[in-house]
């Protein structure tokens, strides 16, 4: 039985670059942040590539193997959250199977309640981003980017008691990300113009850049877009994304991989009200992130407490989504 109060969780998510599966240790009690813990990587190996490129049977051992050998390194973790990596047959990996190999509580599919409930399914950090903004002791309003495959916009207030508030937490998907590298080169002005007349930016949050959707916007750039280009076109579409908070945010903090692109944040700190930093100058593990985002959802979820709601994901009502298997 899992103890009341403060426990520490832990979460397993996959990391594209470089590829594997990363995990960080959370104190939580499932409302707040309480501090970090260890964090761990395990990397695919060529053969592991390769089957979960091919999207073959054996994926999903693949995944429960690595994450188990993983997990194993964190003992003292009292429950896990678990994210596989996403394959044509949706996520790899079983939360079942977890449980048993390691003898604690996994939480896993955390998007299909919100889903079958008429969500969007995502993003599920925004309840996550509130808990953090309170724990660095913010005051006022400010806003997560989380740079990944889509620049991913977190609007939370954490003068709210909770995220379930309504008026505390408003998440979308902004527009594209750009690649992290060198950019050199003035960006296509044309480009990025052409791209934000798309239907996308007309249609009001919550919204989450699709296949359809991201397709679109990247004909718009066009093929060839450089480096600039792109760079331009998520600084403009972060910029477009703050039409929609109810109020200027006094910090914006870039989470994701693509933190690391200095020509992205000098064209995000030309182009917004805001200050511009990362979650790591703010004091945030910036690479434990996501992983500890998933540990923070899967207390959530065993002692009943929302995980997203309409102004994050579009779902009707508030609503916690989780399968939990026990050992």
């Amino acid at each position: 039985m899992l103890q009341s109060g403060a426990v520490w969780a832990v979460g397993v998510v996959p990391q594209a670059e470089p590829a594997g599966l990363r995990a960080a240790m959370l104190r939580t009690d499932g409302a707040s942040v309480l501090g970090f813990g260890r964090q761990g990587f395990r990397a695919w190996s060529g053969a592991e590539c390769a089957v979960l490129r091919a999207a073959a049977p054996a994926a999903a051992e693949v995944v429960e193997t690595a994450a188990a050998e993983l997990l194993s390194g964190f003992p003292e973790a009292e429950i896990v959250g678990f994210r596989g990596p996403r394959l044509a047959g949706g996520e790899a990996g079983s939360g079942a199977v977890l449980a048993a190999v390691l003898g604690c509580p996994v939480v896993s599919d955390f998007r299909s309640s919100d889903r079958h409930l008429g969500g969007l399914g995502g993003p599920l950090t925004p309840f996550f981003h509130h808990a953090l903004a309170r724990f660095i002791g913010a005051r006022a309003p400010l806003a997560f980017l989380t740079l990944g495959a889509h620049a991913a916009l977190s609007w939370v207030d954490p003068a709210e008691p909770g995220p379930e508030v309504p008026g505390a937490c408003v998440a979308f998907d902004a527009g594209p990300a750009a690649p992290v590298g060198p950019s050199t080169g003035a960006p296509n002005l044309k480009a990025v113009a052409r791209m934000l007349a798309a239907p996308y930016f007309l249609r009001m949050p919550p919204k989450a850049l699709g296949p359809a959707d991201a397709a679109a916007l990247a004909q718009a750039l066009g093929r060839r877009a450089t480096l600039a280009t792109r760079v331009e076109a998520t600084a403009a579409s972060v910029a477009r994304g703050f039409e929609h908070f109810p109020q200027a945010p006094t910090r914006l903090l870039l989470a994701g991989a693509g933190r690391a692109n200095p020509a992205l944040m000098a064209r995000l700190a030309a182009l917004l009200p805001s200050a511009v930093e990362t979650v790591d100058a703010a004091g945030l593990p910036g690479d434990a992130l996501a992983a500890a985002a998933c540990a923070h959802l899967a207390l959530r979820v065993v002692r009943g407490l929302p995980t997203s709601g309409p102004r994050t994901t579009g779902v009707a009502a508030l609503v916690g989504g989780g399968q939990i298997s026990r050992p």
